[in-house]
């Protein structure tokens, strides 16, 4: 069991396999930069969760957890590696909480910009409220937690669209469950947010012109 003020940390990760992942990219990254990216950003997201140093660091994979630099990371970052399960991402969103011993945050790797700081105030708040969400800029959210499981919070819902966040917002007051929106975050997905991404000096040089393919 998680002690007071602590949670686990869940990162959801898809395998860096080129054509397979980050594909709005691929037309301006290529499939091996947009592969590339993928990779840096689920490293960025195992670098940040240990350093908020609020619990242990659980790395869920999909389609499994056998593809190499999935494995490699875990090892690197110190998080236990676990398959995502389920028809859907709600599905295996709800999954991963039905396995957590506590409190837990879930975070994806599309949001670079949560830091450390976010994820301690985060497991804070859950110790006011019974859910925390960090919405994210395009109607959805880089981050949810929650002090137990909640499948009505993820059964049925339509992922990747303007409408989740308030479709969250929703099923919570109907389940009279109380819950914090911390700050609005932004994700990568398009070729202008990997110019943002460009923008805020966190990407290595590698990916400084823009073209990383080949």
């Amino acid at each position: 069991m998680s002690g007071p003020g602590q949670c686990t940390i869940a990162i959801f990760a898809r395998a860096p396999v080129p054509g397979e992942c980050k594909t709005r990219l691929i037309p301006h990254l290529g499939a091996d930069g947009a592969a590339r990216l993928q990779e840096w950003m689920m490293h960025r997201a195992l670098e940040t969760a240990p350093a908020a140093g609020i619990g242990p660091v659980q790395l869920w994979c999909s389609p499994d957890a056998t593809h190499p630099p999935l494995r490699q990371a875990a090892e690197r970052f110190g998080a236990t590696l676990h398959k995502q399960r389920g028809n859907d991402l709600g599905e295996r969103m709800h999954n991963a909480f039905l396995q957590a011993d506590g409190p837990m945050l879930l975070i994806g790797t599309d949001c670079p910009s949560i830091t450390p700081d976010d994820l301690r105030v985060c497991v804070a708040e859950l110790s006011q409220a019974d859910a925390v969400l960090l919405p994210a800029e395009d109607g959805g959210y880089g981050l949810v937690g929650l002090n137990l499981p909640l499948p009505e919070l993820f059964s049925g819902m339509q992922w990747s669209t303007p409408e989740v966040m308030e479709s969250t917002r929703t099923r919570l007051r109907e389940a009279d469950m109380t819950w914090r929106e911390i700050r609005i975050i932004w994700d990568v997905d398009e070729p202008e947010d990997y110019v943002r991404l460009q923008g805020t000096g966190m990407l290595p040089p590698v990916f400084a012109d823009g073209q990383v393919d080949g």
